[in-house]
Parts: C-alpha cells; structure tokens; sequence
C-alpha cells in the first residue's frame, strides 16, 4: 500500500529540484539476477535517504514494494528511488531484468535520460541485454556499465569487462580496476585509472583515497594509456591526439572534463566495478551519475502534436514553459487510488492545477481514447511505495500524482488551455492467451473491477472477451507476467481458474448440394406452415456468403424470402457440425410451399434453418482454421532451429532476409495455423535465448487437417 508522508518542500531528505540541471534520470537495466535492485539499495543507503539497505531476500527493499515481487523476490515493476549527492538529484529507474516485464523497462527508458547497464561479475550477461544496449544505441541513449556483485565466489571482473568490450564495443572502458585483499579473492578497494590513486573501502565507507602501492603502478599505467587513448579520440580537441602522442602529460581535468562530455553525448561507455554488500565503488559510481551522466537540458525530448495531430513545435526542458507530462506507469492501489508515476518534460506541475489528460492510439489493447480536464491533487515525490508530498515538480523531474480519474500509462499531461500529445513509445504486442473463469457470479463483480484497475497500468496486457467462444482472454507478455497478473486478481479478492484457450474456427461445405426444410406444426390453435427446399454451393475461400432468390410462380410468396434468408444466416452464426460460424457459401432459395392462414414470418425462419441443416448432411462438411503470417525476427545462429520448428507447426515459410534494422539478425516470414501459435511467444524465446521476438496477423482460413477436425468436433457440446 501506498504510504504518505506530509512533508512540504522536502523529501526523505531530498529537497525539491526546480533547475532542471540539477536532475539526472538514470534507468537500470540489467538481466534478471544481476543485482540490480540490491543496488539501488546500497546507493539509497550510502546516501543516507534510507537508514539501513533492505534485502530482496527479505522483501525489504525499497523497488520491490509490489506484493508480487516480494513473493517471487524478483522485480515485476518499475520502481523509483530519488536520493541526493553533491546538490544534484538522481531519480534511479529500477526496472524488471526478465523479459516478460519488458513494458516496465520500456517506460523506464522513456523517463530517463541515460541507462546504467548493471552486469553480474558472477553471472555472465544475457543476449536480451546486449539487444537492449543495440536499442539505446540508436537512439544515442549515454550509457554506462556497473560491474556488480564483487562478492560472489566466481566473480571475475577482469573477464566480465573483457565480456562487455566483446558485446558491447570497443568504447566500453574501466575507469577503475578492482584491487584484491590479503586473501586474493576479495575485492578491499578500487585503483583510480585517471586519477592514479587508490580507493580503499577496508574501513567501509567513505573510501580511504591514497597513493597506489608499487606492485599496483604496472596494472594502472597500462590499462591506463588505453584509457587516455579512448578518451582522446571521443575529444572536441582535435589537437590533444597529437599532444598525448608527441609526450605531453595531459591534464587530469582536462581528461574528466573530455570524460564527462563524452559520457554525457552517448560516444563512451565507462565501466565501474561496485559492490552493494560492501561497499565497493559505491561513491565514484555516484560521481559518475551526477558529474557524467546528462541532464534533462542535454537529452532530446519526444515529439508533441494537438490532441487532433496537428504540428507543435519541439519542446524544451523549460520549468516556465507550456506544461507537458507524460504518466509512465499507473498503479491502482485499493487503498489510495490511482497512483500515476509522471514525468514532466516541459513547464512545472503544481498541487490543484486543472490540466487536461490525453490518451490516444491504444484502443486494440482495451485502452479507448480520451480526453477529459482534471484537477491535480496532491503531488508527491516517490520513494518506491512511499509518497512524499511536496508543492512542485519542475521540467526535467518526476513525482507522483495520486486520484487521477482517468489517467493510464502512456497518457499525455498537458495544460488545459492548449492541449498536446506525447508520440507514444513503443510497445510490444502481448501474444500468450491466457483465458480466466470467475468461480461464481460474485467473482464476476470482482473480476471486472479488477481486471479494469490491470489495464489501466499495464499497456502490455491486451484484454479481449471472444464473442464466438465466449471466453474470456488475457494477452500476456509470456508465463512470468500471466503469473504477476493473475497473482494481482486473486490478491484483490478474485477466484478464478484458467481454462484451455480455444481458437474461433469456420464451417463450410466443399461440395454442391441440396437441402429441403419443411415445419409443419399445430401450436395452441395457431398453425405454422412453411416448406422451402434450397440449393448450396461452395465459394472461393474469403468469399463470404451469398443468397440467392430463384422461387418461381409464387411458391414462396416474396414477402417470406428474406425470412428464409434471416433463418439461414442464424443458422450460419450457429454453426453446422461443431457451432462454428459458416462461411464461403452460396445459399440459393428455388422452391416450397406456404399456407394463406398458417405461414409466418417465424416459421420460414425455420424451414430456412432446417433446409440449411439438411443441406449440411450432403455438402461433406469442412472445419477452417484460421491462418496468420507471421514475421519473426531471430538472431541468425538460431534461424536453422526456428525453420525446423515451424515445419513441426504445420508452418509455410514464406522466405528469410537479413534484418534491415540490426546486423546478426534475421527475419523469417512464414504462414502458421493460428492453432499452433497458443504457446509460441514462450517457445521462441526459448529457443533463442530470450532475443526472439514476432508479429502475427490474420491472413485467410485453411482447411483443418481430418485429425484435428474429427477432435474438435468431438470436443463440440450441441
């Protein structure tokens, strides 16, 4: 739940920020493990925002506040955790290292302006983060690496350093090297490459800076050239190349200023190694954020139209500026409300503020478009799920706005005089069904609640009720989210269970035939009569349904054919032989019989439906399964495994091409029955280590193969 703390002006001991160079917005990413949130923990701690590190083990730390996190003691959200160092406020992003949470990262990333890469000195490095550090890439995101987890029994830092210069590039470089204890296997301190000096962390924190030792001097001046000389080369001073080469001593402020200009245009990637147990670079990794890394100022914003589209030019981190904000995550916590995390990238956001809330091009996953002017409450910086009131957030920063009635991630804060929208950041389509019953009608209530306060924060979940099976779905990222998710529902008070996911299939007939309907009956005085006998022939697939009039001499009187045309379209919607919808055919009425008295509209209803029934008996009945293109996008070593899968899915490959957009991958287009694609967001990331990802789309349907027809027609319950 939710906590507030009332305290105007200031927050956890992080005073409120109103210049905008005075903020730095720093995403952690990382893969699942890699000790991300244990950092922040140590970082929080060392500053003194929190008085004692919390444990994930323990459910205790600051980012996973989520009651799912804590049961799976893995981050399932993204967190913010604001602290104070030097007068400069770092608002850290901790985000979910496990694919499934990839929307978490994602507007982690948009409310940044430079990503800390966290990599495991023990664990090695997933092939999902060096995809993730290719995505910042292009957009020329400043990045840098924290060597993490010094204290596990096989970390290697020299070797995972070498690792991130392998994946990530040559301009990946240490700025510190680690220094062993008297055991040789613990790290004690850190050897400063620019500076030449020692950190020495044997006595805790703040490090004990010194001259190096001499067996230290050899390591620092090798590693040390090879610094200068990245250093150098990312200079606006074309002229220090050739100094450092003729044997001039350059400058160590001339080598951090250089440093820091480089780090902060996104050119240079520097490494430090840390240790959140104990203590280890925790201080120069601080140094590091706030003096290298870019302010608000330096990073380019997203792009803003009218709410109609119309053209707005750029904006500019101005706090005096027109007030644009974007609401990047949204929870809705049964307590306090709706809490929606808001980056404000132009103008300043203040407590009882009329603003106008836009949120457009998300309707296909449940979120409709809407507009509406709102009252701003209170507003808050977080602390994970603690709020701490305070009177303004300024452009550049991030608070908390709670209560909002209709505010949900991705939406648009702007002023209500001139309302904007933000270009939306991308978004992956969640592609694993998961179909939920309620147990009983009370849970019913309950679910709908629920599953609205879901969608509302979470734009990777699709929420979708099949009007042909009747059932309920849940598109899911992969297991882990439909597990969060569902964990959320029954937290909230719901039983559900979880039910096999059915596809909507088609009916047809493949061959001509005719069909005679006839409903003769006495009911309370009141007779029905009508007879009408049709001819059916199959369509072209895609052709849909066709009906045809050829009553000759008044058989059926005119004003009873559309009401054996409405008869067979129900029967049509109702199915023939397993209650799927027929398609593709071509229904023509050519005789029968009425009764001056007896005959009814209702009754040539069903003498068309029985006609059609009679029909099916004779026009070898067919199931269609619905077919989707898809387009998979695979690293290029796992292209021969992903070919042969889809060949074991009944799949048609259509072709394969290099990716225009990421060297080493390749994208494979293929036709796969829609049947065979329930599970495969899960499979295809395992079979390619978590880096493959598709998109599908509905292209026509196929006839079912006789197997697989014979048992869904078992399984069909008249």
């Amino acid at each position: 739940m939710a906590q507030k703390s009332q305290e105007k002006g200031s927050a956890g001991g992080t005073p409120v920020v109103t210049e905008p160079e005075r903020v730095r917005n720093v995403v952690l990413v990382g893969h699942s493990g890699a000790g991300k949130t244990t950092l922040v923990e140590a970082l929080l701690a060392a500053t003194g925002t929190i008085g004692r590190a919390g444990t994930v083990a323990d459910g205790t730390t600051v980012g996973d506040h989520d009651p799912a996190a804590v049961r799976q003691q893995r981050s399932v959200s993204l967190a913010c955790a604001p602290l104070l160092h030097n007068g400069v406020k770092v608002n850290l992003l901790d985000t979910p290292g496990y694919a499934d949470f990839v929307g978490e990262l994602r507007a982690g990333l948009r409310a940044a302006d430079a990503a800390l890469f966290v990599v495991s000195a023990a664990g090695g490095m997933d092939a999902a983060t060096v995809a993730l550090w290719e995505e910042c890439a292009a957009v020329d995101m400043p990045r840098a690496v924290a060597v993490a987890r010094l204290d596990q029994p096989r970390a290697d830092v020299d070797e995972t350093v070498a690792l991130c210069q392998r994946l990530f590039g040559d301009n990946v470089m240490p700025l510190y090297l680690p220094m062993l204890g008297d055991d040789g296997v613990s790290t004690e301190g850190l050897l400063g490459l620019i500076t030449r000096r020692v950190f020495d962390y044997s006595a805790g924190l703040p490090a004990d800076v010194r001259e190096p030792d001499p067996e230290h001097q050899p390591a620092i001046d090798e590693s040390r050239n090879e610094l200068i000389e990245g250093i150098i080369a990312e200079s606006e001073d074309e002229t220090l190349m050739d100094r450092y080469l003729d044997g001039e001593e350059i400058s160590t402020e001339v080598l951090i200023d250089d440093l820091e200009k480089a780090v902060a245009r996104g050119h240079f990637y520097p490494v430090v190694p840390v240790c959140a147990e104990t203590g280890v670079g925790l201080d120069v990794l601080l140094e590091l954020l706030t003096a290298a890394f870019p302010s608000p100022l330096e990073h380019e914003l997203p792009a803003v139209t009218g709410v109609d589209g119309s053209p707005r030019p750029p904006l500019t981190c101005d706090p005096a500026g027109p007030l644009v904000a974007e609401v990047v995550k949204t929870t809705v916590d049964r307590h306090v409300g709706r809490v929606s995390l808001v980056r404000v990238f132009s103008g300043t956001l203040r407590p009882d503020q009329t603003v106008h809330v836009s949120g457009h091009g998300m309707a296909e996953r449940g979120h409709p478009d809407h507009d509406a002017d709102e009252r701003v409450g209170h507003i808050y910086t977080p602390l994970g799920a603690t709020l701490r009131e305070v009177p303004l957030c300024a452009a550049g920063d991030i608070c908390a706005v709670t209560k909002s009635g209709s505010a949900e991630t991705g939406d648009t804060i702007s002023a209500k005089a001139d309302p904007l929208l933000i270009a939306p950041w991308e978004m992956p389509e969640p592609l694993l069904p998961v179909a939920i019953v309620a147990r009983s009608r009370a849970d019913e209530d309950a679910l709908a609640r629920n599953l609205a306060r879901l969608v509302a924060g979470d734009p990777t979940l699709r929420l979708e009720r099949n009007p042909e099976t009747h059932q309920l779905v849940l598109w899911c990222m992969g297991e882990a989210h439909a597990d969060v998710l569902l964990d959320r529902l029954r937290a909230g008070g719901v039983e559900l269970d979880t039910e096999p996911v059915k596809v909507s299939l088609r009916e047809t007939l493949t061959v001509p035939a005719k069909g005679h309907g006839r409903h003769v009956k006495q009911s309370g005085g009141h007779g029905q009569y009508a007879v009408c006998d049709i001819e059916v022939e199959p369509l072209p697939r895609g052709s849909g349904f066709e009906f045809v009039d050829r009553v000759v001499g008044g058989a059926v009187p005119h004003n009873y054919i559309p009401s054996v045309e409405k008869g067979v379209r129900a029967q049509l919607e109702r199915g023939l032989v397993a209650g799927h919808p027929v398609v593709d055919l071509r229904v023509t009425v050519v005789d029968g019989k009425a009764h001056s008295v007896d005959s009814s509209d209702a009754a040539f209803q069903t003498a068309g439906a029985l006609a059609l029934r009679d029909a099916a008996d004779r026009g070898q009945p067919a199931l269609l399964e619905p077919i989707d293109e898809v387009t998979i996008r695979v690293p290029d070593g796992s292209v021969g495994t992903v070919l042969g899968d889809l060949s074991g899915r009944r799949g048609r490959v259509l072709g394969t091409e290099p990716d225009p957009d990421t060297e080493g991958r390749t994208l494979v287009r293929a036709e796969v029955p829609a049947t065979e694609l329930l599970r495969y967001a899960v499979e295809l990331r395992s079979m390619t280590g978590g880096t493959g990802t598709f998109r599908r789309h509905f292209v026509r349907h196929d006839p079912m193969p006789a197997h697989l027809a014979d048992q869904a027609r078992k399984e069909h319950t008249p």
